[in-house]
């Protein structure tokens, strides 16, 4: 081994230092021919590569004249050290020849356990590890007194059956490992058990309670009809459908019949009351298809425009115009729409063939009053600025939209636009309206893109004063 690599007290003497590695000579040697001094180890590591002369002079050396140093070796043992433990907390120093005496008690030192467990731990945490920590300690059982060793102790901890605990069901019995089973199973006051009727899992010392809510339970029938048992939540069913003598609403009940009767009087009851039951549900077929007709009408209140302006959009146009110039004077209608809210309700029509002067050539667009929700609110006759616009669908992009627009202001001596009467409908053609038979030629209307996607749009505002808006 090389020379001594302790942590020195004071600063060593150059000659108790080897050449070679510059620490302490440990078991140094003297070259006789030149009087140099090596740690026997590192002359012998340094004369192997096949060099055989003195490292410091380089003179030839001769194995016969090298010799033990003993009393610079005696030097180098009385230089004063630190515990090799020092920096774990040692606070020994001393000779270096001390050093393995120190060693030998020092609670630093790591030394092997005693008992063979393979583990290696500093003298002073030794005691603790050979009480609680090695495996192969000898431990007795406080319950069973049973000798183990420490590993097999830990797996018997635990399951000694001769310990004392207390039931895993929080009852507050305790007793010994041995008997948890048996307890556990058939003297435990909070042992799990499944009840008789339903199944499901209760603490036993409240099944008898679950009893009295147990849907599967059974119970007598309360008409005291004769059926032996029935599962609780099976009662309202046998009441209705089985029960003999439970009393019943006639089926004609939402029809207005109030008849209450047993269940075996009920076949009876409706043989009876044929003829009053017919009744009964035509008058309700009546009433539901008034209520049917006044909700319709609320839908489509609901789903009419009410800011004076429609856009209606004419689809699948080519079908249409073929389907109007075989049938003369074929007009479509609109949706109707409010001039603004609580206003006028207007409805636009078209003959997409032409109307009048402009039948076959010219596209022809009217506008008409209808009876409205609100007319009795409202100023007769109808006299506000109407516009019609068949809308240019081109490319804002690539050219400025052309609409074909026309405005009108309604005589208010024409009888079209007096209050309408009640029985006026869409469809009456007393009520065609004002509009434009000629407003615009077949012709012009394939000029720009006032037909797209087959589609074409007319577009109908109505220009309402602000003092009637607010």
């Amino acid at each position: 081994m090389p020379g001594y690599d302790y942590k020195l007290l004071e600063r060593p003497r150059r000659r108790v230092l080897c050449p070679l590695c510059g620490k302490p000579m440990r078991e140094p040697v003297r070259v006789s021919t030149c009087g140099h001094r090596f740690c026997d180890t590192c002359l012998q590591e340094f004369l192997s590569e096949g060099v055989f002369k003195c490292p410091e002079d380089q003179l030839p050396l001769d194995y016969a004249k090298i010799y033990p140093d003993p009393e610079l070796e005696a030097q180098v043992l009385s230089l004063a050290i630190r515990c090799i433990h020092s920096e774990e907390g040692c606070r020994w120093s001393g000779l270096i020849k001390h050093l393995q005496a120190h060693l030998g008690t020092c609670g630093f030192n790591v030394i092997p356990c005693p008992n063979r467990c393979s583990a290696k731990l500093s003298r002073r945490d030794l005691p603790e590890h050979v009480q609680h920590g090695c495996p192969k300690r000898r431990v007795k059982c406080e319950f069973c007194a049973s000798d183990f060793t420490g590993e097999a102790f830990e797996g018997h901890q635990g399951t000694c059956p001769q310990e004392s605990v207390y039931c895993e069901n929080k009852c507050g019995a305790r007793m010994m490992r041995r008997l948890l089973s048996q307890h556990t199973l058939a003297e435990c006051p909070k042992r799990t058990q499944p009840c008789t009727y339903c199944a499901k899992e209760f603490v036993f010392d409240t099944i008898q309670n679950h009893q009295y809510q147990c849907p599967r339970y059974p119970v007598p029938c309360p008409n005291q009809c004769g059926t032996p048992s029935i599962a609780r939540e099976d009662v309202p069913t046998h009441l209705k459908e089985s029960c003999n003598t439970a009393m019943l609403l006639c089926p004609f009940k939402e029809a207005g019949c109030k008849h209450r009767c047993p269940k075996l009087a009920m076949g009876r009851h409706l043989e009876e009351s044929t003829k009053a039951h017919l009744g009964m549900v035509c008058a309700l077929v009546s009433r539901q298809r008034q209520e049917i007709l006044e909700l319709r009408r609320d839908v489509e209140e609901l789903s009419v425009s009410s800011d004076g302006t429609l856009i209606w959009k004419i689809a699948d146009y080519a079908r249409k115009l073929q389907e109007a110039k075989a049938r003369s004077n074929y007009e479509f209608f609109s949706p109707p729409f409010y001039t603004h809210k609580y206003g006028y309700k207007l409805q636009v029509s078209a003959f997409l063939n032409g109307n009048g002067s402009g039948e076959s050539s010219h596209l022809s667009v009217y506008i008409r009053v209808l009876p409205g929700e609100y007319d009795n609110l409202l100023e007769w006759p109808f006299s506000y600025r109407v516009t019609f616009s068949l809308l240019d669908q081109s490319d804002p992009s690539l050219s400025k939209p052309q609409h074909i627009t026309e405005t009108f202001h309604p005589d208010p001596n024409w009888k079209n636009f007096q209050k309408p009467g009640a029985s006026r409908s869409s469809l009456d053609e007393s009520t065609l309206g004002f509009g434009y038979p000629k407003f615009i030629s077949h012709e012009d209307i394939k000029k720009r893109n006032y037909v797209r996607d087959n589609a074409i749009f007319i577009k109908a505002s109505v220009e309402i004063p602000q003092k009637i808006l607010a």
